[in-house]
């Protein structure tokens, strides 16, 4: 459990929020007939959605939309609705004058008027459509269904970073994400994690990569069986590139393994399957959380209050080879279950083959379980396993993103799939870059025919998620917040009682989300930094790699920028030549080459290179665990390199001062040459540096 009260405070809050589910789901209803047209009828359950309103004339072509369709004009808050400025006219009627600003008789300026709303390009949204234009009429800001010539605030994207070409404003997507939370590479970095903190990161199935460890995997399930007869296993095969439960299938034996070409042609990871799962009703059921992963650098996490809840739909018997291959009984995948007969549709939150994570909880508390201890161990897990991505994202990141380019910033909404095990420890499954945020779903009214019906379980969990993930990237908040200020102090200046209109949009613009819920995402990190910073040793190294990666855009460190590394840090000696360093990036270099896939360049990935610090730091720092081996050598790196940026912010500093004494002609006079390196001491700006070491130390 999380140490400290903050984490109790954070847990009781969570508690009271996930319990009162009936209170939020009656604000998420108001809210969504407010946020209709005005007159518009409450829609009902399973009823259609009403058609757009006719359409106004076009917008005008300085827009900038790409395709430029009828579209209504916004929708503004009715204290600010005013009559259509005439052309040429300031919005008060008086003539508008380039470079001065339009003053009321009041004398307030044109930053005191309402802001213009957010935008948000939904063009490339695809799935998520439906809950991001509920969101974004709710928030009443301006939607760009078919994309913008002008930039765009934020650009809602369904799949991947790469939907579209971005060069400014927020995108819902970081590069590399997708690849990050692949199976077997989500499987190897907690793996990582596992050798450096095995305590801290036992809420992963122990897993093993194939076709490249099978061998090992044999190995090792015969020794366990050879010490412990009694123990008989299960596993469960995942394949690397699968989704919606395809191609999952369990074992009892290595042995059962479907090797026939498959494998070489579609990886996959075997686990340990969880064989004693919380049940519900006598059903296994998973957990989706959704998490808001809304800076990498710094780091910040939050977590929804509510997710849901996904159930099987035949009664769970623990594995058997009779029962091994009923995909309803084992799998909880949402895809699977719902095309079985005993699916159960529901417009409760509370039953049903789907259900609100609040609603298990209530169940839970009811019966006496401690909720504040599952949810601090749900948050737990999710930092750490975040904690777990971000290096090498940061290597993806720098790589479409180089600094000093132009470029978006990036937030990303997470799906974490947890299971729930008897003993109610929280077990990660999986994570899934592109949760889905669909909001109905198919019915099958007679054989082969089906229609898309609302679900309210969906809406109320997925709505609120898209919503307040938009109210927390909004960027115009910080102006908003600034002008509701400087308003407030001119009014309170003046003698004379402010303007009604300018008054109303004051209070408007001091909150304008008083009609809203509240946010029911949780910021978990850095809230909690100071009991999680000591798991990230990798993210650390990650910054050593990224520094000596020289040319800006690659993913991989090539062979001179090892050498530049290994000599800068000081780490050669009379046990460790450079060429044998040489032998070691070559020796790493191409095992890990012959285990990936993407062989577009040639170098050393970051996890070959956390490899060889791992076996630096086990050469120089004996007789002690690995984390700590590794956090010597950290340090260690991070102090040579300070020393080599002081070192060079010196010689800058004396460089210019030098440039600057001129001779009365004009023409500089000769500078002393440079003392020579101390010998071993790299030359300066040899390793491609870009950025300042995490650590300063003052150069006597």
């Amino acid at each position: 459990m999380l140490r400290g009260s903050p984490e109790r405070e954070l847990a009781a809050w969570w508690e009271a929020e996930a319990v009162a589910g009936t209170k939020a789901q009656a604000a998420n209803e108001q809210v969504r007939v407010d946020s209709g047209a005005a007159g518009e009828p409450e829609r009902k359950a399973g009823e259609e959605q009403p058609k757009e309103p006719a359409p106004a004339p076009p917008c005008a072509a300085e827009e900038g939309d790409a395709r430029i369709p009828p579209r209504p004009p916004p929708t503004l808050p009715v204290s600010l609705v005013k009559p259509e400025p005439v052309s040429g006219l300031c919005p008060h009627g008086k003539s508008r004058i380039k470079g001065r600003s339009c003053k009321r008789s009041s004398g307030q300026p044109d930053e005191y008027c309402s802001l213009r709303p957010v935008t948000v390009d939904s063009s490339k949204a695809r799935t998520s459509l439906d809950a991001l234009k509920i969101s974004i009429r709710q928030l009443k800001w301006k939607e760009f269904p078919f994309g913008r010539r002008l930039p765009c605030d934020i650009y809602w994207h369904g799949v991947s970073f790469h939907d579209n070409d971005i060069l400014s404003g927020q995108v819902n997507k970081f590069p590399g994400m997708t690849e990050m939370v692949r199976k077997i590479t989500l499987s190897r970095a907690v793996r990582i994690m596992q050798n450096l903190f095995p305590e801290e990161y036992n809420f992963y199935p122990r897993s093993w990569i194939l076709p490249d460890e099978f061998q090992l995997f044999v190995a090792q399930v015969r020794m366990v069986k050879d010490g412990d007869p009694s123990w008989k296993p299960t596993f469960i095969v995942k394949p690397d590139g699968g989704c919606q439960g395809d191609g999952i299938y369990l074992i009892k034996d290595p042995n059962d393994i479907r090797l026939s070409g498959t494998l070489q042609s579609r990886p996959a990871v075997v686990q340990e399957y969880i064989c004693k799962p919380l049940l519900i009703d006598k059903l296994k059921f998973d957990i989706r959380l959704y998490v808001l992963l809304k800076s990498l650098e710094p780091l910040e996490i939050y977590i929804a209050k509510d997710g849901l809840s996904r159930f099987c739909t035949e009664p769970y018997q623990e594995p058997s080879p009779k029962n091994l291959h009923h995909i309803f009984m084992h799998l909880t995948n949402y895809s699977l279950n719902i095309h079985s007969g005993n699916f159960i549709h529901s417009d409760s939150t509370s039953t049903g083959s789907k259900r609100t994570f609040s609603s298990i909880l209530y169940r839970l508390s009811s019966k006496g379980v401690d909720i504040k201890k599952v949810w601090s161990d749900i948050i737990s897990l999710v930092i750490k396993t975040v904690i777990a991505l971000t290096p090498e994202l940061k290597v993806f990141y720098q790589s479409d993103i180089p600094a000093g380019r132009p470029g978006p910033t990036c937030f990303q909404i997470l799906g974490f799939d947890i299971l729930l095990m008897k003993n109610l420890k929280p077990i990660l499954l999986e994570v899934n870059a592109n949760p889905s945020m669909r909001i109905e779903h198919e019915q099958e009214l007679s054989p082969g025919v089906f229609e898309n019906v609302p679900s309210l379980v969906d809406e109320e969990v997925k709505v609120a998620v898209i919503r307040d993930t938009l109210r927390l990237m909004d960027p115009l908040k910080k102006k908003r917040e600034s002008q509701s200020q400087l308003l407030g102090k001119s009014l309170a200046s003046k003698e004379n009682p402010p303007h009604s209109d300018l008054a109303s949009a004051s209070q408007g613009n001091a909150n304008p989300d008083a009609h809203l819920p509240s946010i029911c995402l949780k910021q978990v990190f850095p809230k909690y930094a100071k009991q999680f910073n000591y798991l990230r040793l990798v993210d650390r190294m990650a910054n050593l790699f990224i520094r000596f990666l020289g040319i800006k855009g690659t993913m991989k460190l090539g062979p001179t920028g090892f050498r530049t590394f290994i000599r800068n840090c000081k780490l050669s000696s009379s046990s460790l030549s450079m060429a044998a360093a040489d032998i070691l990036y070559i020796d790493i270099t191409r095992r890990w080459n012959s285990m990936t896939v993407d062989q577009r360049d040639s170098g050393m990935c970051l996890q070959a290179f956390v490899e060889a610090f791992f076996y630096l730091a086990q050469r120089k720092f004996k007789m002690l665990p690995l984390h700590e081996q590794v956090a010597s050598l950290i340090d260690l790196c991070e102090y040579h390199l300070s020393l080599l940026d002081e070192k060079r912010l010196v010689c800058g500093r004396s460089g210019t001062s030098s440039a600057s004494r001129l001779q009365p002609s004009g023409t500089p006079q000769e500078a002393a040459p440079p003392a020579p390196p101390a010998e071993g001491r790299p030359q300066p700006c040899t390793d491609g540096a870009h950025k300042v070491s995490h650590s300063r130390h003052t150069v006597s």
